[in-house]
C-alpha cells in the first residue's frame, strides 16, 4: 500500500497550496491513504470542524495533531465525534479525543498513532511508554502503521525511530516545520524522518510573517504572530508499506516550492 503524509499545514497559506497541489499528487503517486498534520491549518494555530470538512473533501483521510490541538476552541465541540482525527496520546487519562486510530481508505487499512516529545515541550505522560502501550493494545498480527512523533529536539525524534524499528511502518516528526534530509529505511523495515516540513508560506519564518519574528527576537516583547501570505512551500513524503509484514519498502520525500514546479 501507498500513504501520502503532509506535514504541518500552517493556515491560509498552507491549505491554498494543498488545495492546488493535492489533485496532481494523487494523480502522480497514487496514494490509497492520505494524512495531514493539521495543528496549524487554523491562523496557525489549531483547526476547525469547517477546515477539517474542506480538507475531507479534497481527498485527505486521516488527521493528526500536536501542541497546538487545543489553541482553537472549536475542536471541543466535536473532535470526541471525529473518528478520522487524532491527537498526542499521551496527553493525560480524561483529555477529549483519541491518541490513535484506524484510516480504511481503497481497501486499505493503516493505523495512526499521534505522539507529542517532552523535551523543550510540556512535561506530559511518556510517549516510549505509551507508543509500547498501544501497540500491545493492537496485537501481534502485521498491521501498516504510521506514527506522527510531534517533538521539538531532533535527539528525542531520533530515539523514537529506534524505539519503534520493526513494529512500525512508519515513524515520522512534525513540529519543527523543516523538512530534513535523513529520510532512511531502518534495519528491522520501519521508514524514518525526524521532520517532514510544513505546508506553508517559505517568505515568513516557519510560516509567520518575519518582521513580526525577528521584532520578538530583536526586542524579546510580546509580539502577535500571523499567518506569512507569500509564496508557499509544500512538504510531505510517500511511503509504500508490505501489507504482508507491516514492514516499509520505499520513501520518497516530496518538497515543492510555489512557481517551481508543477506536472505537466
Amino acid at each position: 500500500m501507498k500513504v501520502l503524509f503532509i506535514g504541518d499545514i500552517v493556515g491560509n497559506t498552507g491549505r491554498k497550496a494543498v488545495k492546488q497541489l493535492l489533485p496532481e499528487l494523487k494523480q502522480k503517486y497514487n496514494p490509497h491513504i492520505i494524512i495531514a498534520n493539521a495543528e496549524n491549518a487554523a491562523g496557525g494555530r489549531g483547526v476547525t470542524g469547517a477546515i477539517v470538512k474542506e480538507f475531507l473533501d479534497l481527498g485527505v483521510h486521516g488527521f493528526t495533531m500536536g501542541n497546538h490541538t487545543w489553541d482553537n476552541k472549536d475542536i471541543f465541540e466535536w473532535i470526541d465525534e471525529e473518528p478520522r482525527m487524532v491527537r498526542p496520546a499521551n496527553f493525560p487519562e480524561g483529555t477529549p479525543g483519541k491518541g490513535h486510530t484506524v484510516i480504511k481508505a481503497n481497501g486499505k487499512e493503516l493505523v495512526i498513532i499521534n505522539l507529542q516529545g517532552r523535551t523543550f515541550l510540556p512535561a506530559i505522560d511518556c510517549p516510549f511508554q505509551k507508543a509500547d502501550d498501544i501497540l500491545r493494545g493492537l496485537g501481534k498480527k502485521p498491521r501498516a502503521i504510521l506514527v506522527d512523533f510531534h517533538a521539538e529536539a531532533t535527539s528525542e525524534k531520533i530515539a523514537m525511530g529506534w524505539h519503534l524499528d520493526g513494529r512500525a511502518s512508519l515513524v515520522v516528526g512534525t513540529h519543527t516545520h523543516v523538512q530534513t534530509n535523513d529520510d532512511t529505511i531502518l534495519p528491522n523495515g520501519t521508514a524514518y524522518l525526524t521532520d517532514v516540513g510544513m505546508v506553508g508560506s517559505r517568505e515568513g519564518v516557519l510560516g509567520m510573517e518575519r518582521e513580526a519574528v525577528l521584532r520578538k527576537f530583536r526586542t524579546q516583547l510580546p509580539v502577535r504572530f500571523v499567518v506569512d501570505e507569500g509564496k508557499w512551500q509544500f512538504h510531505a513524503l510517500v511511503v509504500e508499506i508490505d501489507e504482508a509484514t507491516g514492514k516499509a519498502t520505499k520513501l520518497d520525500k516530496i518538497r515543492i516550492r510555489e512557481g517551481e514546479w508543477m506536472m505537466s
